[in-house]
């Protein structure tokens, strides 16, 4: 428990006691506080009137504030040290400690140890053009608009964490691991049918799926509606440009770079997800988990995806081209 928790809880007893409310199990079904922090503090107020902690009370340290302040300064120097090396540099200079120690130590000071974010890199111009794109489609309605993508779905995924105790789990995973690649669409009113397939897509492929897909897209949207996609080769490739041009009413400008402000990505990581914990042994079962899950996705999912999109124009324009948190 923090400290600025403790003290908390300390002034609350304080009040109650104060305010004639003196009955342990009366304070606990008000603040839920634990009965045991509330007898030892209402002893405390017996004996000395007050709650406050009796300096030097408590398990002495064993990292003190000089040996605290030198592992800030390994990790300025080094931010990818390890938990090992900060006990064994500390040893150095006389502070014998745990590495788990110091890791508790690291965490009470705020610190977390994780991989740095992946995202693609953003040239000056690149966050330029993502700016000026996001003040041009800040106010749009995007109701009307059909976001698309396609993606590789590998099977025998290994990202999903459990917790155990004792032994580490162990999932077994053959050394060449096959994939499906699925392309899909969505927008505010449901989502296309998932696309799967197994050979490399090129312009014409891209054009025979978008054939295919374009009267579920009709059905849903109607009217003048248009189609979001990124700047893939095939996408600009000149068989898809003709096509485009005479099939599809609008294709908007896209900012190369910009996975984040594709809400489909945020689709693509849930079905994923899903389709991982149900474990499929095989292509057969994955192209099948892939498309039940992708079925089941819930409309206030979309709508919710869709109506994010002011929010990461504003984003952009707020981070001056910057990676959003998407």
């Amino acid at each position: 428990m923090t400290s600025s928790k403790q003290e908390t809880q300390r002034q609350t007893i304080l009040h109650f006691w104060k305010n004639g409310v003196r009955n342990a199990a009366k304070i606990h079904s008000l603040t839920k506080i634990p009965l045991k922090t509330i007898y030892r503090n209402l002893k405390k107020i017996e004996v000395s009137g007050d709650v406050q902690r009796k300096s030097g009370s408590g398990r002495i340290k064993k990292i003190t504030p000089s040996a605290s302040q030198a592992i800030g300064q390994y990790i300025r120097r080094e931010s990818s040290i390890s938990s090992q090396s900060i006990a064994d540099k500390l040893e150095d200079i006389g502070v014998n400690v745990s590495r788990s120690t110091v890791s508790r130590h690291l965490t009470d000071l705020g610190y977390r140890n994780a991989l740095p974010l992946r995202t693609p890199m953003l040239t000056p111009v690149h966050k330029q053009k993502r700016v000026e794109w996001a003040q041009k489609h800040k106010d749009d309605n995007w109701e009307m608009t059909l976001f698309s993508d396609e993606t590789a779905f590998q099977l025998f995924r290994n990202t999903i964490r459990h917790w155990y105790r004792d032994a580490r789990p162990v999932r077994r995973v053959p050394k060449d691991r096959s994939k499906i690649f699925a392309w899909g669409g969505f927008c505010i009113k449901g989502t296309t049918s998932l696309f799967c397939f197994k050979r490399i897509m090129d312009g014409k492929f891209y054009t025979e799926i978008l054939e295919k897909q374009l009267p579920e897209v009709r059905s849903m949207l109607q009217g003048r509606w248009r189609l979001q996609q990124d700047n893939d080769p095939k996408h600009k490739s000149k068989i898809a440009k003709e096509f485009l041009n005479n099939k599809v009413p609008e294709v908007m400008d896209w900012p190369s770079n910009s996975p984040d402000l594709n809400p489909i990505e945020n689709l693509w990581a849930i079905v994923k997800r899903k389709v991982e914990l149900r474990r499929p042994k095989n292509l057969s079962e994955l192209e099948l988990f892939l498309k039940e899950e992708w079925e089941n996705i819930p409309n206030s999912t979309l709508i919710n995806l869709v109506n994010s999109m002011p929010r990461r124009c504003r984003d952009v324009i707020e981070k001056n081209g910057d990676r959003i948190s998407y």
